[in-house]
């Protein structure tokens, strides 16, 4: 018997696993504040040089908020001395600092560390080193998983992510809080790759996307409760420590969070493997096979291959690099409209509710759509984010409104694409470089959300820029989806043979067997449906 046989005779999605789904959606509510929390601690209130204030209220510390919204002398990067009665009215450069509105914000770390004028793209670049931070941590924590385990390595990613969290609320300057701010970055990776990948060497191959957009709306949820959050909480060292502090709670998963008995049975670890499977028969009501069979199972393949081989040969590296773009384009793109929702003009608390309630739409609809065509699905999605931008370019900015709800409309079709590249992804590459695609997949991926604060600084010297970027990169991407192969409905290619031999591949034997399990077949047992990391 290979596992995915043992794993759908012992239930492949019964108890043991929607339990174990439980444990995995809560560190993603987290994640999702960590991932969005920069837009409120890190936004900029309305100010003016605090120079331009007559001497008697200059360390005043009332709201500025109508001198600000009414003063026509004095601008938010300079000050002229006509505005206190002088003859000279060329612009000077501050010098004593700027006065802040306490509208919405008591404090963030702009306010704190004066992150405006010339220094305001330290604001973006810190946001830039945190999403590098992801990159590091997909890398470091991957490997240390496959090494030492999945339980172990999300374990500690979930101590780390809380213990820096909290340290990150104490920072005393910003360079500090950037380099902490990077460590939280790296562990957030390592919660999400080996969450995920743990929840899918538990589950059958049949519900593995199910179960995985499943974790999807957890970060959905965790999207919308972050603003009510800020709403409530306006100084940005206590919103950090409120959505660090609930990551002590889950020091419960010690004594409840399981290891994955296919990285023990790969290990050579089969006594504990046994042991674990024995339990999940017992919780799911089913019976373990024959111990003999347990133990002639094997988990991974002889040969070894390598990330070269993703594009040693024409169509294997076709695709592979088509998926890399759109990786890349679905990152760049989500992280740009979610991080620069504050330009708007909108309700800023609302409108981020509005940006997560959208994810739940956006990631159900493809559950229905996608049965029908992987290729369309990728390709349609991708032409709704990208065409919303591209027609934003054409809303005065006097029309919030219309601005914010195309937005919306873009961030529908790149969550919806989101979704998708991760089924299409798993199908499109073949099971011997299926885990090294999508790792390198994720590394493209970071590089996009690692540009996405960088582009979104562009604004500030050129406001059409950062929208013509994110409009036509996923048209780009929609186009050359079109030239990836259809893969619904169709057998998985197992080596890279197969994926040279598309056209002419037909399923065999075993992919046309489907015996029920708890609700899963064995279905595409010789193509493993992994999706190895939610990113």
């Amino acid at each position: 018997m290979n596992f995915d046989q043992i794993l759908a005779a012992v239930g492949g999605f019964g108890k043991y696993q929607k339990i174990l789904y439980i444990w995995i959606c809560l560190p993603n509510v987290l994640l999702a504040f960590h991932m969005m929390a920069s837009i409120f601690t890190g936004a900029t209130p309305p100010h003016l040089c605090r120079d331009s204030l007559d001497p008697a209220v200059r360390n005043k510390t009332f709201d500025y908020t109508p001198l600000i919204l009414n003063s026509s002398e004095a601008d938010s990067c300079s000050w002229s001395q006509s505005a206190l009665q002088d003859n000279r009215s060329a612009p000077l450069r501050c010098v004593h600092g700027w006065v802040y509105s306490k509208g919405t914000f008591y404090s963030t770390t702009v306010t704190e560390w004066d992150l405006v004028c010339e220094s305001a793209h330290l604001n973006s670049i810190g946001s830039s080193i945190y999403m590098f931070g992801l990159l590091i941590g997909s890398l470091v924590f991957g490997s240390l998983a496959d090494r030492y385990g999945r339980r172990l390595i999300l374990l500690l990613s979930i101590a780390l992510q809380t213990v820096f969290g909290v340290a990150v609320a104490f920072a005393p300057n910003f360079i500090v809080y950037v380099m902490l701010r990077f460590v939280v970055g790296a562990t957030i990776s390592g919660v999400i790759i080996n969450a995920f990948v743990l929840g899918t060497e538990w589950t059958c191959t049949k519900r593995r996307m199910l179960a995985g957009i499943t974790t999807d709306y957890a970060f959905g949820l965790g999207y919308m409760l972050i603003a009510g959050i800020a709403y409530l909480i306006r100084d940005w060292r206590k919103l950090q420590l409120a959505i660090s502090t609930p990551g002590f709670l889950l020091i419960f998963y010690i004594w409840v969070l399981p290891q994955s008995a296919r990285w023990l049975l790969a290990n050579n670890r089969k006594d504990e493997a046994i042991a674990l499977l024995r339990k999940a028969a017992l919780v799911n009501g089913r019976v373990l096979p024959p111990t003999l069979q347990v133990e002639k199972c094997e988990v991974g393949s002889k040969r070894r291959h390598t990330a070269l081989d993703l594009v040693r040969t024409p169509k294997m590296r076709k695709q592979a690099l088509i998926l890399f773009y759109i990786w890349f384009v679905n990152v760049l793109v989500y992280y740009g409209l979610s991080l620069g929702v504050s330009r708007l003009g909108t309700n800023l608390y609302l409108t981020q509710f509005v940006f997560g309630l959208v994810e739940i739409p956006a990631r159900s609809i493809v559950l229905f759509v996608l049965p029908f065509s992987r290729r369309f699905s990728q390709s349609g999605f991708l032409a709704v984010g990208g065409l919303a931008c591209i027609f934003m370019l054409a809303v005065p900015e006097d029309q919030p409104r219309v601005l914010t709800g195309l937005a919306m409309v873009g961030k529908f079709g790149i969550t919806a694409s989101f979704a998708v590249i991760y089924v299409y992804t798993a199908e499109i590459f073949p099971t011997v470089l299926r885990q090294t695609g999508i790792g390198v997949s994720s590394m493209f991926a970071r590089m996009g959300g690692v540009l996405a604060p960088i582009i979104n600084m562009i604004h500030n010297h050129s406001p059409t820029t950062p929208l013509v970027i994110f409009g036509t990169a996923p048209m780009l991407g929609a186009v050359l989806a079109l030239m990836l192969p259809e893969t619904a409905d169709k057998p998985l290619p197992d080596t890279v043979e197969d994926v040279e031999n598309w056209e002419t591949r037909s399923p065999t034997d075993d992919e046309k067997l489907k015996v029920p399990a708890e609700g899963c077949g064995l279905a595409e047992i010789s193509g493993e449906h992994k999706l190895a990391s939610h990113i």
